[in-house]
């Protein structure tokens, strides 16, 4: 028996410090901007049209599709929900809970890790295995929602039974080619180059000169591969970093220089208007979540 749909939100931050499991169904729902997490995102599309963006990758997505999101990847689900109703299940999974669970033998993040060589976001699966994928998430949701006597660590199985089956299934796939994935060259370069100089000046009246297209086309490309303003994921890469580098004990003030802000009033702005806290609050929590 399937888990109930649950009413959506657009929180996009965890309550949970180990896992969260959600069952969605919309029947309407503006976009959802480019945006990252802190945390593994595995999210099953049940049924809909949605294209998918991860950084500069475009995936048409079908239903039994899984997509895997790490916490460093900007990406967007871009709905056609005048068709159809959009459902769809959606894992989230705490970073240090997730590696804590691995062994020295087995990593239950090497399927998140876009370093490995034939990396890919997207999982179209046989059907028997789509299937089967489902019926464990499904499970996971049954299992985190009950309250009773042995039924967090019979999730805690559940769950490690799920990531040890995407990794086998993503070490399977790695290398095939996904016939509804799209890159753009120029995009590809451009982000390339914003992701090695996101600490230095960058405009689009540079990237446009250095890349010789105009900047009207740049923006027009731009925007149809990653979903996004080239000046909006230039200030979400930085903060993105900087949250790392927060994370991993660097001072705000240092951290802003490292990003390319001009000044700390810049990115102290950008800072609180993204997540709605200052740097040196998140590093207050992150030191006191440790």
């Amino acid at each position: 028996m399937s888990t109930p749909f649950q009413p959506y939100t657009r929180r996009q931050t965890m309550i949970a410090s180990d896992f969260e499991v959600y069952r969605y169904r919309s029947t309407y729902m503006n976009e959802v901007a480019l945006h990252h997490h802190d945390f593994y995102e595995i999210y099953l599309l049940l049924r809909g049209q949605v294209s998918y963006i991860v950084e500069n990758h475009l995936y048409k997505m079908r239903p039994g599709d899984i997509m895997l999101v790490s916490p460093l990847e900007l990406h967007q689900a871009r709905i056609a929900t005048d068709t159809e109703p959009y459902e769809r299940i959606v894992l989230w999974v705490a970073r240090p809970y997730l590696e804590r669970l691995s062994s020295a033998r087995t990593s239950l993040t090497r399927c998140f890790d876009t370093t490995v060589a034939g990396h890919t976001n997207l999982l179209r699966l046989p059907g028997a295995t789509s299937a089967a994928m489902r019926q464990k998430l499904e499970t996971l949701g049954e299992l985190h929602a009950r309250q009773g006597y042995g039924d967090d660590l019979l999730a805690t199985g559940c769950l490690v039974s799920l990531l040890v089956e995407l990794n086998r299934a993503a070490a399977d796939r790695r290398g095939q080619n996904i016939a509804d994935c799209s890159t753009d060259r120029v995009v590809d370069a451009v982000l390339t180059y914003i992701n090695e100089h996101y600490n230095e000046p960058l405009t689009l009246d540079m990237l446009s000169e250095k890349f010789f297209i105009s900047k009207y086309h740049l923006l027009r490309k731009f925007d149809a591969q990653v979903g996004t303003t080239v000046h909006r994921y230039i200030l979400q890469k930085r903060l993105l970093i900087a949250k790392q580098l927060l994370a991993g004990g660097v001072a705000p003030n240092e951290a802003c220089g490292y990003c390319g802000f001009g000044d700390y009033a810049n990115f102290y702005r950008a800072f609180r208007g993204e997540y709605g806290t200052t740097p040196r609050q998140y590093a207050q929590t992150i030191r006191e979540q440790g």
